[in-house]
């Protein structure tokens, strides 16, 4: 049918017209985008660019899974379709449905497959959701080939992640990595037919070239201190427990990190500033990001690995930080951890104020703290500021409602350890004062005499950031490094594998191999 007279057939009240309303009237948004427009077709007309809308869509249709989204629209029945349709009543049938499963598309590809919530408490993020007017009003007047190519999240980690799938899916056809490491423990100077297979395997991951050494050497040394750094381990060149567990996992299951990073990646909004905060919890580190690049990186510690310990993930705005912070205790430690104790001796945690409603110190002596329960405990517990405060020397703002904040720490020990999950929610900093100098360096000529004229006064003080800067927690076990190499952590909440089994339900396929 030609376009003119299915746009007359729309106007007219036809059909074409009713089928499409029908067809619709389950998605009030495609509904109304219709009515809106008078029910002028965006798919079924004859003529180029019509025909461009509806390859693009049938492409982008085909190609969902290279995206690492469920295939589930079988694209030929909809060819047929769309070649015997004759009928006004066809046309209009299909045009809705092609409009639902543009909408449907163009929205997982930028918002993601899965609603973050609905598989982790810790998945707080709020996604950015677009309209289908929104989607519909702009393939309407759009190049279609360049529309649905710019629907993808355009990040650069997106399209290097994209490409580590296409590298990992041809290892996985290939047969994989080879043969893994029976081994508990493999140092330099050791010789044998399991240093030959952690050899082979290495170069095959393309961390050493061939050799036909069968020893420990200095070259397969470096290959596994490079292999180390890039899975988040202790580079120390030592072979253990928990270098060949990385080492041994097989490509599916890396397969399996890059897919998930993906659907994560749509989930994180297209803005995320130009001068932004990164904190990657499965990497525990926090970065600044200036312009694409980072321009600091500190060690972190992430909350515990227990039920109400965990950091949650989200976005938010840096405003302020705090020099020589009091630390107001959170209800839920008061009263889970510090009550008990008072109970028992009421001089416990003593480095702790206590305090009525009203601010005032309570003399601890003159209260029976066995006849409270944690719901009607009364009083708030502060610690005021010192070296030996639990926020250290200065903690960094966006106010949420989940009360995380990143700040220092007294126990620096911690940042020593592999795996740093020891907080109660909050972010520690291994490098607080570098991470405020670097944060003041846009609006103060000398950051640190700055910094450190304001602690040595020794008060609590509130500095504004003069350009509030965008914070994002995201927890990312498969990422591309600054030099493009990739890097792969371990799922130290279990929230990867919580999505991956919620995208392979969905039905992302995933190969399987041994090695």
């Amino acid at each position: 049918m030609a376009a003119a007279s299915v746009a007359q057939a729309a106007t007219e009240g036809t059909a074409f017209r009713m089928a499409v309303a029908e067809q619709s009237s389950e998605r009030s948004d495609i509904a109304a985008f219709y009515r809106e427009t008078g029910f002028q077709p965006i798919w079924v007309g004859e003529g180029e660019v019509y025909a461009a809308r509806r390859a693009g869509l049938i492409r982008a249709l085909s190609s969902a899974h290279m995206h690492g989204l469920p295939q589930r629209v079988d694209v030929q029945a909809l060819l047929n379709r769309l070649e015997t349709a004759r009928s006004l009543r066809d046309l209009g049938q299909i045009e809705a449905e092609l409009s639902q499963l543009f909408v449907d598309y163009a929205t997982q590809l930028q918002s993601g497959f899965l609603k973050p919530s609905s598989i982790d408490d810790g998945l707080v993020r709020e996604v950015e959701y677009r309209s289908a007017q929104d989607y519909l009003r702009e393939i309407s007047s759009a190049d279609a080939t360049q529309y649905f190519h710019s629907l993808m999240p355009q990040s650069r980690q997106y399209r290097a992640l994209m490409k580590q799938k296409l590298v990992l899916e041809q290892l996985i056809a290939d047969g994989g990595w080879g043969p893994t490491v029976p081994v508990a423990k493999l140092e330099l100077g050791d010789t044998g037919p399991a240093v030959i297979k952690m050899r082979n395997r290495l170069v095959a991951m393309g961390y050493m070239k061939p050799t036909a050494s069968p020893a420990f050497d200095a070259n397969l040394l470096a290959a596994v201190q490079a292999f180390q750094t890039a899975h988040g381990l202790a580079a120390d060149g030592v072979a253990g427990q928990g270098t060949l567990t990385e080492l041994n996992r097989p490509a599916s299951d890396r397969l399996r990190a890059v897919l998930v990073a993906l659907e994560r990646e749509r989930w994180l909004p297209d803005e995320r500033g130009p001068r932004h905060v990164l904190v990657n919890q499965a990497d525990f580190s926090a970065k600044i990001v200036d312009d694409g690049h980072i321009t600091f990186e500190t060690r972190a510690v992430i909350g515990k690995n227990v039920h109400d310990r965990r950091s949650p993930e989200f976005s938010d705005v840096m405003e302020h930080m705090v020099i020589n912070p009091s630390w107001h205790v959170p209800r839920s430690i008061i009263t889970k951890e510090y009550l008990p104790q008072l109970q028992t001796n009421p001089n416990a945690v003593s480095h702790l104020e206590i305090t009525d409603r009203s601010g005032r110190r309570v003399d601890r002596g003159a209260v029976d703290f066995t006849t409270f329960t944690a719901r009607d405990f009364p009083f708030a517990m502060r610690q005021p500021p010192s070296r030996s405060n639990a926020l250290g020397l200065v903690k960094f703002m966006f106010p949420n409602k989940y009360n995380i904040y990143l700040h220092d720490t007294p126990q620096k020990n911690l940042f020593a350890r592999e795996v740093r999950a020891f907080s109660h929610g909050c972010i520690r900093l291994a490098e607080p004062f570098e991470f405020a100098y670097a944060l003041l360096a846009v609006q103060e000529e000398d950051p640190k005499a700055f910094f450190h004229r304001v602690l040595d006064a020794g008060r609590e003080a509130t500095v504004k950031l003069d350009q509030p800067i965008p914070v994002h927690l995201i927890y990312r076990t498969a990422f591309i490094g600054p030099k493009g190499e990739v890097q792969y952590r371990r799922d130290v909440y279990d929230r990867d594998r919580k999505i991956w089994e919620a995208l392979q339900k969905a039905g992302v396929v995933l190969p399987d191999v041994q090695g």
